[in-house]
């Protein structure tokens, strides 16, 4: 089983995935091992259950928002292709390269191709490695390798996100309740115009988590062995 959720920051993607893990290793006895939810700048260390020792402090955060932009492209253009190469999916060997039979991603290349134009000066499609180019390459390498892979577009409205931004804010994240529109819509422009054909929908914004996570199993049958 292979997942990659997506949604604009406080819609519940990493809320969900924690959820979906569970659920995942309780229900089916799915192997994810880890969540891959480091790809927005400047959380980007660290997974989730485990190896959390190596999540960045506010200090290091800092730091690497220093960081030239010229650096910060290359350095997430290399995780991106890292957690896309062959060896990741290949049944029976995904030890073998540090990985785990069952694969549950947030954000990925999509969180990169929004935040590196918008927030970090690069990505941008007049600027070196464009997003727009990067994106297809992840999402063919992806289709290649996991043909059963599975997009997860989390939805909220704008009210609910300010909401939930002033009740339970993200340190040193770069987005401002002014660019929620925008970035609510290219959420939406990647979903709709993603390569990988197995994806679906959710809105949270009226939902809790049972509920949302009763949603995405359901939505997610038909995509189940």
């Amino acid at each position: 089983m292979r997942i990659l959720i997506i949604g604009c920051e406080y819609s519940g993607t990493t809320t969900l995935a924690k959820a979906v893990f569970k659920w995942g290793t309780d229900e089916l006895g799915a192997e994810f091992g880890l969540i891959h939810d480091h790809w927005k700048l400047p959380q980007v260390g660290g997974h989730t259950p485990i190896d959390e020792d190596s999540f960045l402090n506010d200090q290091e955060q800092l730091e690497l928002l220093d960081i030239s932009p010229r650096i910060l492209e290359q350095m997430q253009r290399h995780s991106l292709y890292y957690h896309i190469q062959p060896g990741a999916f290949m049944e029976g060997r995904e030890h073998e390269q540090g990985f785990s039979p069952d694969y549950l991603a947030v954000g990925m290349h999509i969180d990169d191709a929004i935040y590196g134009p918008l927030y970090f000066n690069y990505g941008a499609e007049d600027q070196p490695a464009p997003r727009s180019v990067g994106t297809q390459n992840v999402e063919r390498a992806l289709i290649e390798s996991a043909p059963d892979i599975v997009l997860v577009l989390l939805e909220a409205s704008v009210e609910t996100i300010v909401e939930r931004m002033h009740n339970n804010p993200h340190p040193h994240s770069p987005l401002k309740e002014g660019d929620l529109n925008h970035v609510i819509s290219r959420y939406k422009q990647e979903y709709e115009r993603s390569l990988i054909p197995n994806k679906f929908q959710l809105d949270t914004t009226s939902s809790n988590l049972e509920t949302t996570l009763d949603e995405f199993v359901s939505n997610m049958q038909q995509y189940l062995p």
